[in-house]
């Protein structure tokens, strides 16, 4: 199948860059490994944006809240009316396996089909791939990278590890519905970017013991029963059914790799790209949203990222 542009990823930079495809006439489509604006559907139940709705609103269509800031429910009626109401072109359930240029042409290799296209846009975002805590026992069925809800952890004895808005939120659903939380944070406080209206409320529950902290602490081993880890006072174990490590994800690195971009040589990974165009090193090759961070995967949201379809669409049209 012959396309124009090829769009890796339907998130909401995905659909912000097939919005700009669908204006301008191009023959494009948009492949998705798994449901639409997947990453925010495995968000958590309860989640609420940090961001007000106008901030999340693609090519300006009104995105309307019942709520000051909107939650992921919302989020997801959202982006899916703007997907139907445009007829976007999008693939679900469909993975990308292998992308080569061939002369002028990309051909991308998926586990359904086979294409070709003038250009192709990697969107594909950040939240596959977590950051591992590399200890013993972190294969163990009870240790979960992702959360979603807290029933399953009702009357149990949790970990969470981290510090951030996904571990504070998670912490805190958890206390209020009957589980027995300990957070181990290997900073010195909670994180400074935690939502402002969260971040007092937990260190309030840490202040009346509601919900125990280890700052400055790294779990060390987990077995089936119990979580050591190492802290300031030494190390220490404790009694666990579920750790629950939301420490954050990375982008697809290797991906990226096995199409030619280049890094840069830091610790924060960040590909080769042209803030001016998003075009990488490899030509005819975009980048847009969250991917472009490398793992600075705080810098990009949807909120500032929004542009890069545009910024993609005017280069193309040169």
């Amino acid at each position: 199948m012959q396309k124009d542009i090829i769009i890796i990823g339907g998130g909401p930079i995905g659909i912000a860059c097939a919005l700009e495809c669908k204006k301008n006439d191009w023959n494009y489509v948009v492949i998705e490994k798994g449901a639409l604006t997947n990453s925010i559907y495995n968000y958590p139940r309860n989640m609420t944006f940090f961001s007000t709705s106008e901030k999340l609103e693609l090519d300006n269509i009104p995105f309307i809240s019942n709520n000051p800031k909107p939650n992921r429910d919302e989020a997801l009626e959202y982006y899916r009316r703007v997907v139907t109401s445009n007829s976007l072109n999008i693939n679900l359930y469909e993975a990308a396996q292998k992308i080569e240029k061939i002369k002028e042409n990309f051909v991308v290799k998926t586990d359904k089909n086979k294409y070709t296209a003038k250009k192709i846009i990697i969107a594909s975002g950040f939240y596959d791939i977590p950051k591992l805590l590399d200890v013993k026992g972190e294969d163990l069925p009870k240790v979960k990278h992702y959360y979603k809800e807290a029933h399953p952890y009702v009357m149990q004895n949790v970990v969470v590890v981290g510090a951030s808005n996904s571990a504070v939120d998670a912490a805190l659903e958890i206390w209020r519905k009957g589980g027995h939380v300990t957070m181990i944070i290997r900073s010195e406080q909670i994180g400074e970017r935690v939502k402002y209206w969260v971040r007092p409320d937990v260190m309030n529950r840490i202040k009346e013991g509601s919900i125990k902290a280890f700052f400055n602490a790294n779990i060390t081993e987990i077995t089936e029963t119990t979580v050591t880890f190492a802290s300031p006072e030494g190390s220490q174990t404790i009694a666990n059914d579920f750790v629950v490590a939301l420490t954050g994800y990375l982008p697809n690195f290797k991906f990226l790799e096995s199409l030619g971009v280049t890094f840069s040589k830091d610790a924060l990974k960040i590909p080769t790209y042209n803030p001016e165009t998003m075009e990488t090193n490899i030509k005819g090759l975009y980048l847009a949203g969250v991917i472009c961070g490398g793992t600075e995967t705080h810098k990009w949201f949807i909120e500032n990222s929004r542009v890069h379809a545009k910024i993609i669409a005017a280069h193309i049209k040169v």
